[in-house]
């Protein structure tokens, strides 16, 4: 039998929480430190003094012995460096253990050796952490020990923006005050704080981990680089909300608690499409504790998965041939008395504020889409988007037919006079129960997708942070809402000025709106129609960064200067450069080490079989074809490393970095592709007793 978890018990045992505060703290630090959070500002060096004990006797009385500023440079993953709680000895020998509102504050941490896209020289080392007071210090247990772990921004000496966490925090920001102007319209007094809340679908694959160790191209880059497909893939679509195997199961059971004492709200687990993926779902939460989860989710997903003999793979396209993984960002504003601004009622078509903030989203991500497509951009990603298993290149927005009728009547008669039902579902079954369905179906194929009372961006790729999308997305937001606001509050008639307002944006902006097929030839075609983007690659996407568009919005609200801009612009450039080179060095590699010297030896056999045949006196002409077809592919393979080799010499002599990213991406990509031909092609032919490594059917279909 298996052991019963209180979850209730457990959940967030791991985490310095607010009940833990106050349970710890003195009255009046507490609601200092509540204060804080809540509304801004500085905490006295007095209470952080007296945080700083606690926090410290809590993490000890749980076993840590470390403490460490837990941040999210720009390499998109997370950084520590643990530093021991003692101090000197006292007079008697006896061991202190110490920890100061300074050093829970602030850290210090060499800043020359992260990206900073020109921001900082390698000589200029110095970088300051700074504690996030609203998303709350947890303890992580590695082969370390136990850890204190504090959530911190990362930035320059000058104060430069080095993370992601910091530009969130700011966008967070400016759409607080934004949409407060947007709520305070509409008289509601009571709100004090609007806030992005956000709940992250996590797709991953697992693999067993002795197989992982065999493949040197997933050790190295999280994709297999070669590759023929198995017989059978997805395509009986057996494996999506399939039952969980066992040892998948043990895994999932193990990840969840996990992420329960972290506080983590892990709430849905399920097969995903492929054979060997998966996916897990956590509650909505505030969007830079949101942020800081899906990092822990994902570190986790990896920790767990070696106690398992697993490996966990986030690479958004594992698999050539099946479907890769995503994360898909849900998105909602909500005010902090419980007013969420994107549910639309009973009747959205009479719910005028519900309207505004639509209005101003959906003109939000036309103007914008350029920069929520970059938001979801990254290498691997590249693999997916527009290839008819995650939304396409081209942002469009799914209202469903419910809205899209209320968007239509206002477009065409200022005047929305009724609302599509979604009417009785009805099972023809007695003993099922018939139900009100819901006023419109789901849309797979779009980007961007209302879904009832908030907006999915599917887009994102399921090893990227969310923090730089849900950046985007609050920035845009705030610029619509703060333009809205301009001029609603200067207005003499208010119902009218909104009413004529909200028309005006949906009118300029129904180009954006889309709920067809969005995998479809003819949407390509009728998007450039609509003169909508088209941004293939991540490349390609990532000079939209700079423009002039893009700059003075980041620089209106205070979320980036322009020289953070330009610094992320050449990080994105060299970052895909790096990823392709890498993988090109470990195909080379595979190939030279591997691959070919297998398929010689195999054809080697082939010959000495066709020798034998025919000295026997018998047919020997289908080894012989055999024979021929196994040495064109081993030529052709050949003949894909050498310009490989030839297309790498050649992209380490382009200087500029955005030249060179193209470079990787037109020529040495291109490439790759050939040299991974004919050797997926000869993988079919060859005697799985001498391929070297693991094939797909290995990988995905014995876990």
């Amino acid at each position: 039998m298996s052991e019963v978890i209180n979850v209730e018990e457990i959940f967030a045992s791991k985490v310095f929480t607010r009940a833990t505060m106050k349970e710890r703290l003195p009255k009046n630090v507490y609601r200092e430190v509540i204060k804080v959070m809540e509304n801004g500002g500085e905490l006295s060096l007095a209470t952080a003094d007296v945080v700083a004990k606690e926090m410290k006797d809590w993490a000890v009385e749980n076993g840590a012995t470390h403490y460490t500023h837990w941040f999210q440079p720009l390499t998109g993953i997370t950084a520590e460096k643990h530093d021991s709680f003692i101090s000197n000895p006292d007079e008697n020998g006896k061991m202190l253990m110490e920890f100061s509102g300074k050093e829970l504050i602030k850290g210090e941490p060499d800043a020359s050796s992260f990206p900073s896209g020109g921001l900082r020289a390698t000589f200029e080392a110095r970088g300051y952490t700074a504690w996030d007071i609203t998303s709350p210090a947890f303890l992580k247990e590695d082969a370390t020990g136990v850890i204190l772990c504090i959530p911190t921004a990362f930035c320059s000496y000058k104060g430069e923006a080095l993370d992601k966490k910091t530009p969130l925090l700011r966008s967070m920001e400016a759409i607080n005050v934004q949409a407060l102007r947007i709520v305070r319209l509409f008289k509601n007094t009571e709100a004090t704080k609007v806030a992005a809340s956000v709940g992250p679908e996590q797709e991953y694959f697992l693999v067993d981990r002795e197989k992982y160790l065999k493949r040197t191209d997933l050790i190295f880059t999280g994709r297999t680089l070669f590759g023929a497909p198995a017989p059978k893939g997805q395509e009986l679509e057996d494996h999506y909300f399939g039952t969980i195997r066992e040892r998948i199961g043990a895994y999932m059971k193990d990840l969840n608690i996990e992420l329960w004492k972290l506080g983590v709200t892990a709430k849905t687990q399920h097969n995903e499409v492929a054979p060997a993926q998966h996916e897990l779902a956590s509650i909505y939460e505030t969007a830079n504790i949101a942020v800081d989860h899906n990092q822990l989710v994902m570190e986790t997903m990896k920790k767990v998965a070696g106690r398992h003999g697993l490996t966990c793979l986030l690479h958004e396209k594992p698999f050539a041939g099946v479907n890769g993984s995503g994360k898909h960002n849900n998105w909602s504003l909500c005010t902090d008395n419980g007013v969420n601004l994107l549910d639309p009622g009973d009747t959205p078509n009479e719910n005028v504020q519900f309207l505004l903030v639509l209005a101003c989203i959906i003109k939000a991500v036309d103007i914008h889409a350029d920069l929520l497509r970059q938001s979801a951009s990254d290498v691997g990603n590249d693999h997916r988007l527009g290839a008819n298993e995650a939304p396409p290149a081209i942002i469009s927005v799914f209202l469903g037919e419910q809205l899209e009728d209320v968007v239509k009547q206002l477009v065409e008669t200022g005047e929305a006079a009724h609302v599509l039902k979604g009417g009785k579902l009805e099972t023809g079954v007695s003993t099922l129960p018939d139900f009100t369905k819901d006023a419109t179906d789901r849309n797979r194929t779009s980007p961007f997708a209302f879904t009832g009372n908030k907006f999915e961006f599917r887009m994102v790729g399921s090893a990227d942070s969310i923090g730089s999308p849900n950046t985007i997305l609050n920035a845009i937001v705030a610029e619509a809402f703060c333009e809205a606001a301009d001029i609603l509050e200067k207005a003499d008639d208010f119902d009218l000025a909104v009413h004529d307002l909200i028309k005006e944006y949906l009118t300029k902006h129904q180009r954006i709106i889309f709920n067809g097929n969005g995998y479809s030839d003819e949407w390509v075609k009728e998007a450039e129609r609509r003169g909508l983007p088209n941004i293939k690659s991540m490349v390609e996407a990532v000079d939209t960064l700079t423009t002039d568009k893009a700059v003075k919005l980041f620089e209106k609200f205070g979320i980036f200067t322009k020289a953070e801009l330009e610094s992320r612009e050449e990080i994105l450039y060299e970052t895909y450069t790096k990823t392709i080179n890498i993988e090109a060095l470990t195909m080379i590699d595979m190939a030279s080490k591997q691959i070919i010297p297998a398929v010689i030896r195999y054809t080697k056999s082939l010959a000495d079989t066709v020798i034998a045949v025919r000295e026997a006196g018998a047919d020997a002409s289908a080894s012989a074809e055999l024979l021929k077809t196994v040495s064109e592919k081993l030529s052709a393979m050949k003949s894909g490393l050498k310009k490989l080799e030839d297309a790498l010499a050649k992209a380490g002599e382009v200087s500029n970095v955005k030249e060179q990213a193209f470079y990787y991406k037109d020529v040495v990509k291109t490439a790759m592709d050939e040299l991974r031909a004919p050797a997926d092609e000869v993988e079919m032919m060859v005697d799985k007793k001498i391929w070297p490594i693991p094939t797909y059917g290995d990988l995905i279909f014995e876990v």
